[in-house]
């Protein structure tokens, strides 16, 4: 979570997330820190021609401002990401598309939000929200394992997830829990082609009980092996997809 209790994103690191905050030019971008060598020097080239301000580092000096394990020599300081108002995420898209929503409710591990964000976007989702605390936001090391996924989607902030589903539910939005051992299979869920929001839990714990309460619908991701539940960024995966499918 970002320390000021926004969304973050202004610090971006990784090469293909940095390569997609430039190509895709709707956040400003006021400086460029990278090592020089193979992998760097074209996203120099690229930041130059955006007029953004690039500076060369040592690798004692870059490791010292990373934030992630391994930020592949570049680092881009950015404009942080503004939220959406969630009422507009729930309208109709271009041509009347109905909206697809993932709500993340308490999901904590910014590799997991990372991965759940490149799934969401790949599948064609038009928005996320995320709750203003007890989760992870965009920090850089979620913007890293997102590869690029946090410049195409918009973000709602919301101060509590169990009433943004309230207010989803009113506004024709269908909110659709994932929770291991639920009664009814993701492949039966006949709203997955209308307006819809995906609900994912915390890491081990799951929906909590009011989310759990407020979700319109729940269902679970039938498992043949042995084991009771999938990580949520794998789940998160197979849902988007299911999602996918059934709009095309």
């Amino acid at each position: 979570m970002s320390a000021e209790g926004g969304l973050g994103g202004d610090q971006v690191e990784g090469r293909h997330a940095v390569a997609e905050l430039l190509a895709h030019g709707t956040r400003r971008v006021s400086e460029l820190l990278a090592v020089p060598g193979p992998g760097t020097d074209e996203l120099v080239a690229l930041a130059r021609d955006r007029g953004v301000r690039v500076r060369r580092l040592d690798a004692a000096s870059f490791a010292r401002l990373a934030r992630t394990e391994v930020p592949q020599g570049v680092i881009a300081k950015a404009a942080p990401i503004s939220p959406t108002p969630l009422e507009a995420l729930a309208r109709p898209g271009p041509g009347g598309a109905p909206p697809f929503l993932v709500v993340l409710d308490q999901v904590t591990d910014p590799h997991n939000l990372g991965a759940i964000l490149r799934s969401a976007v790949g599948a064609g989702a038009t928005g996320v929200v995320l709750g203003r605390h007890r989760g992870a936001h965009l920090s850089p090391a979620a913007c890293k394992a997102a590869a690029g996924a946090v410049e195409h989607v918009r973000f709602a902030l919301v101060a509590g997830v169990p009433a943004a589903l309230r207010d989803l539910a009113r506004l024709k939005v269908w909110t659709v829990g994932l929770e291991a051992g639920a009664a009814v299979d993701l492949e039966a869920v006949n709203v997955l082609d209308a307006a819809v929001a995906l609900v994912f839990g915390a890491e081990g714990a799951g929906l909590s009980p009011l989310v759990r309460s407020r979700c319109e619908v729940l269902c679970q991701i039938p498992l043949v092996g042995p084991l009771e539940s999938l990580n949520v960024a794998a789940a998160a995966a197979i849902a988007c997809f299911t999602v996918a499918r059934k709009r095309a």
